[in-house]
């Protein structure tokens, strides 16, 4: 004769549901987070730092230009001799394009090396925002309703005849049916 199935831990079921609701809703907002600051630096490397440092290039190529040109008309007209601010002004508007032309080169290579580095991270994140939207609620899902199910099959009241041991058969009908 079958037996009844004794459920005890029920309550621990809608525990670990309760927890699981709970780590969703805090990994979601988290996830999304982190996706976010992913383009936003993404957008700040290549849109304006990119931008920024092509425009100091030009600037500083053209303050550049104008201080080469100033020391080369004064060396060019022999009312006076070139100084040394005149040549420091040179010096120091080159080592500023120099330095420009460096942080463009920076930024264009973080940007090609944050796309190869992202690149695999953000095929992880989508396949976790997957399980978090999808897979999670589905089992939490699942969960309420195992939860019900056996806070039904809890419920019933076992059957008389399933309490009830059977009737043995007495030594008559032992000896009947040999």
């Amino acid at each position: 004769m079958p037996e009844q199935a004794i459920v005890t831990s029920v309550d621990a079921l809608r525990a670990f549901r309760a927890n699981l609701i709970v780590y969703v809703s805090k990994a979601r907002p988290a996830l999304e987070e982190v996706t976010s600051e992913v383009l936003r630096t993404r957008g700040w490397l290549e849109s304006d730092r990119r931008v920024y440092w092509e425009a100091q290039v030009r600037r500083r190529t053209r303050q550049l230009e104008a201080a080469q040109q100033a020391l080369f008309g004064v060396s060019l007209s022999k009312l006076r001799d070139v100084t040394m601010s005149e040549k420091m002004a040179v010096r120091k508007a080159k080592e500023a394009l120099t330095e420009a032309e460096e942080k463009l080169k920076s930024v264009k290579r973080w940007s090609r090396e944050l796309e190869t580095k992202l690149e695999p991270l953000t095929r992880q994140l989508e396949k976790l925002h997957t399980v978090l939207s999808s897979d999670m609620t589905n089992a939490i899902a699942y969960l309420g309703e195992a939860v019900r199910t056996l806070d039904a099959y809890a419920e019933t009241a076992p059957s008389e005849s399933a309490t009830k041991p059977a009737p043995q058969p007495s030594a008559e009908t032992r000896e009947e049916t040999k």
